[in-house]
């Protein structure tokens, strides 16, 4: 299928160029909060595995468009954008934060959004996958319940694509080890998940994971994280502290 952009003119190469960059500020973003590159990959996959199911259901198929899911797929990598607003001292802190770095650390939805809606503004341009970034960069901590941030959107207030990084985000953070821990099983993950339907995560969005279990697992595997993504996190936490004790 040909690529929106493609179909108005910009070639395959300049589109490929473009995809490459936005991934590699992403995974950028990605190495400050000790994760890694291929922990884009794998939410990438995760939401790919959930929008194709959801696809075949009742009420999501108009939505769900081949074209949808690709936009989707392309923003994806950029939800956590915000992140690099957020200090190192908050970021990598091990232990619980204050209630102030907390309000800090929460602003990272709003600041990714803000940051990509500037640079819509400045340049003149518009594309559909920035349109879902927008969303998800500001939308992925919202809840079911409406007890997430920034907005307390509930239920399908919250953007379906925001609905599907939700629980993708978690997943996998659930499952990945950390420098300060390390990550549970993926049973136990899939446990945590489906008690928070309807709570946390929009019921259908679990129910279709429900039924993707063993691809999620696949998936995991497939983009697992080796002993080189392990090394930098280390690296650059050990990096970060040393910068911040000589401040």
């Amino acid at each position: 299928m040909q690529s929106p952009l493609t179909a108005v003119g910009v070639s395959l190469e300049a589109l490929h160029a473009h995809q490459v960059v936005l991934f590699s500020v992403a995974s950028l973003a990605e190495l400050r909060e000790s994760d890694t590159a291929s922990h884009l990959l794998r939410v990438k996959q995760y939401v790919q595995l959930l929008a194709n199911k959801l696809q075949q259901k009742a009420g999501y198929c108009a939505q769900l468009s081949a074209a949808y899911i690709d936009n989707l797929c392309a923003s994806v990598p950029m939800y956590d954008l915000g992140t690099v607003a957020i200090p190192d001292r908050i970021l990598l802190k091990p232990g619980r934060l204050s209630a102030d770095e907390l309000a800090i650390m929460m602003t990272h939805t709003s600041r990714g959004y803000e940051a990509i809606v500037r640079s819509e503004a400045l340049l003149g341009l518009q594309s559909p996958v920035l349109a879902l970034a927008k969303e998800l960069t500001l939308s992925h901590h919202e809840k079911w319940n409406g007890r997430g941030y920034p907005m307390g959107l509930s239920e399908t207030q919250i953007p379906l694509s925001a609905r599907l990084v939700a629980l993708a985000d978690v997943y996998d953070a659930l499952i990945s080890n950390k420098i300060y821990r390390q990550g549970m099983s993926h049973e136990a993950a899939v446990g945590v998940i489906f008690g928070e339907r309807g709570q946390h995560f929009d019921p259908d969005v679990v129910d279709a994971f429900m039924e993707l279990t063993v691809e999620f697992e696949a998936s995991a595997r497939r983009f697992a994280d080796n002993e080189l993504d392990m090394q930098n996190k280390i690296d650059y936490m050990a990096n970060a502290i040393a910068e911040h004790a000589e401040l």
